[in-house]
């Protein structure tokens, strides 16, 4: 852990001033045992120290990163602190989530339980609201035939529809008589439903059927809308000015954390549960990309709902797919060259002038009923020459601008459908936005399972622009930087005596292939001798797939693989059948929580760095270079420990979990840099032993 200054005395000083201004409110330590009793739950250590801290976080004024291990019950740690501090002092506190199945949680279950447990003892009861981007809900006008028929769009805008590819109702293809049924059902819906929120229908809908009934927020007529007073995103809005605790998502905080103004309510105090995903949602919220088909599509709305011609634009549009489909899939570590930028800059300069021929004459009255569909268009022409400009400006070092190409792999992969190359804008770095636009004039509140990497808080805060922890009594440094504090304040389980890493150190080092037969084997003997139960953690799709058949063949257990059906469906059958094997990629390391016999052996194929093609990471391990430090180190090992220590963490979910999490990368104990990945994974007993290994998951296994 880093040294920290003594924070103990300033911390007691505000608090003291803070129940001075609130009257007599209880300590949070009198609040959590009420909300504890209620929930049934019994006294943990780690729970109270952490909602210690982060009330005196709060009433200091201080940024806190909190690590709180599986079991700790972080999110009790941090609500009761936040409803006690809102309703004493009427300071609004909004509390995030990445998975919308912990959002669901904490609004539906955790909140709602503290505000009631609590209520009797502060001075009134505690208001709550859920609030999520405008895409999310149903918009009425549009319902009722105010918005024109829909054409497939290629823009949406950055973070709001951001999360709807992972939304459980969005995989899969949808025939035109199912998409129909879909749409029939929204309707219906739509007149029973009090929230107009998308994850309030159950079944769902595909991503296709859900744009039948939504707009973006840029579509949205706003004031002028007829329907005003019936609108599902302004009731949310309206709802969350008014309340004391607002839970949210980070793609929401990743629109706020690009300058976007009113996307929160106003608010004194910000609370990032599962905050190691923050930075990575902040950067795909500012993410953009730009093609030929995009850029026709928004001709052809300007054409259809404004009237214009496009015939500039068509030809900048033409001359764009030409520049592009002959630029390799790379990054531009230079700024792009120079014919696609010229290309580019046309393709800006073309949408700004159909911009403003879309726009209504000046002094002409506003019609009484808005054009939805001009509404339509110029949304879309704005996001088109707003993509255009940022690519087309002069290289600033601020973004990382590179081309995909569809079939090439990768980076490349053809994952919007199209068959179409593209140019992405990512930002080099988001420590700068977050620290600007969420922590500016405000106290935060970071929480995870997995914080502090390789025994320090340094390389997450610093995504969080903390910047390195100060050490106590030093002078100097950056007198500018946020004052924060980091703390472990463990776990309940007894990882050394629950879990064991085995570390598979006479394997060779994996190269590219996706399997060797040194590793299939590996991987058959350990599912074998746990009698299946298996959560298996490979590096890419191709890897998980190959070795699922693989296992299929050698093994008489059940392999399910990522991809063979919905995920909350697979995961849902190997936790119910011990035997099963479930193999997948990336969804798996991170939320799949399966205690019991179910999952008694982890593998992890290999260390998961970032791929060497990744634009965005090898960018930043450049710029960190440049400034003289280690980018391998603080971008790539760091990325490899941050997944690690989420993937290893799915073998102990309860304090009856037994197992082992098996390593086939030998590089994890014989490279330099593996005591700094293993000292970010929970600290289970190590062993290179493969028999060691074998014969504990055979005990295990024969106790059923």
């Amino acid at each position: 852990m880093p040294d920290r200054p003594d924070t103990e005395a300033t911390g007691q000083a505000g608090s003291d001033a803070a129940a001075s201004a609130s009257g007599d409110v209880p300590a949070v330590e009198e609040l959590l045992d009420l909300a504890v009793t209620r929930l049934g739950g019994a006294r943990r250590d780690g729970q109270r120290t952490m909602a210690r801290a982060v009330t005196d976080a709060i009433e200091g004024s201080e940024h806190l990163v909190v690590q709180a291990g599986t079991g700790t019950g972080k999110s009790l740690g941090y609500l009761v602190p936040a409803v006690r501090h809102a309703v004493a002092t009427d300071e609004r506190v909004v509390v995030s989530t990445a998975t919308l199945a912990l959002q669901r949680q904490v609004i539906t279950r955790d909140l709602p339980l503290v505000a009631d447990a609590v209520a009797d003892r502060l001075p009134r009861p505690a208001s709550i609201a859920l609030l999520k981007g405008w895409h999310n809900y149903l918009c009425v006008h549009k319902i009722a035939g105010g918005y024109p028929a829909d054409e497939p769009t290629l823009f949406d805008l950055p973070g709001e529809a951001a999360g709807a590819a992972d939304h459980p109702s969005a995989r899969g293809g949808t025939s035109m008589a199912a998409l129909g049924e879909q749409v029939v059902r929204l309707r219906e819906w739509a007149g029973e439903t009090p929230t107009g929120d998308r994850d309030d229908l159950v079944p769902g809908v595909s991503d296709k059927a859900w744009r039948q009934v939504s707009v973006t927020a840029l579509e949205c007529l706003g004031q002028r809308c007829p329907l005003l007073a019936e609108c599902f995103p302004e009731r949310a809005r309206a709802a969350a000015r008014e309340a004391d605790v607002v839970v949210t998502n980070h793609a929401m905080l990743g629109i706020a954390a690009m300058g976007s103004p009113g996307v929160l309510p106003e608010h004194d105090v910000l609370v990032v549960d599962e905050a190691h995903e923050l930075a990575d949602r902040v950067t795909a919220a500012a993410t953009v990309d730009l093609s030929v088909p995009a850029i026709e599509s928004a001709a052809r709305l300007a054409r259809r709902h404004g009237g214009v011609t496009t015939d500039a634009l068509d030809a900048a549009s033409a001359a764009f797919g030409t520049v592009v489909g002959s630029l390799p899939a790379e990054r531009f570590p230079d700024g792009l060259p120079d014919a696609a930028r010229s290309a580019v800059a046309a393709v800006r300069d073309a949408a700004r002038e159909v911009l403003s021929t879309l726009k209504p004459e000046t002094g002409v009255t506003k019609p009484a009923q808005p054009d939805t569909g001009l509404k339509m268009a110029q949304s879309t022409m704005l996001q088109l020459f707003e993509v255009a400009e940022r690519m087309a400006a002069d290289p600033t070092g601020h973004d990382v601008l590179w081309c995909s190409r569809p079939g090439e792999g990768g980076w490349s992969g053809d994952r919007f459908g199209d068959g179409a190359s593209r140019l992405h804008a990512a930002p080099l770095g988001v420590a700068g936005l977050i620290r600007t636009h969420l922590l500016a004039e405000r106290t935060g509140v970071f929480t995870s399972a997995t914080l502090a990497l390789g025994g320090s808080f340094d390389a997450v805060a610093r995504t969080f622009g903390l910047g390195p922890a100060p050490t106590a009594g030093a002078d100097g440094g950056d007198t500018d930087a946020p004052r924060w504090r980091g703390l472990d304040v463990g776990s309940p389980f007894d990882y050394p005596r629950q879990g064991i890493l085995y570390v598979a150190k006479r394997l060779p080092t994996p190269g590219r292939e996706a399997s060797t037969e040194h590793q299939l084997d590996e991987i058959a003997a350990l599912v074998e001798a746990a009698g299946g139960r298996t959560l298996g953690l490979f590096s890419s799709r191709r890897a998980a797939v190959a070795a699922a058949e693989a296992m299929r063949e050698r093994l008489d257990v059940p392999i399910l693989c990522q991809g063979d059906d919905q995920l909350p469906t697979l995961v849902r059958e190997f936790a119910e059948d011990p035997a099963t094997c479930l193999f997948g990629t990336l969804s798996l390391w991170q939320g799949v929580d399966v205690p019991g016999p179910s999952c008694q052996l982890v593998l992890i194929d290999r260390i998961p760095f970032p791929r060497p093609d990744d634009p965005v990471k090898s960018a930043r391990a450049r710029a960190v270079e440049a400034a003289g430090g280690n980018g391998f180190m603080q971008v790539s090992a760091t990325h490899a420990a941050l997944l690690l220590a989420q993937g290893a963490g799915r073998l102990v979910r309860s304090t009856a979990d037994r197992g082992v999490v098996a390593v086939l990368d030998p590089r994890l104990v014989t490279a330099r840099y593996g005591s700094f990945l293993t000292r970010s994974m929970p600290g289970f007993w190590q062993t290179t032993d493969r028999d060691v290994a074998t014969a504990a998951l055979r005990r295990l296994a024969a106790l059923g």
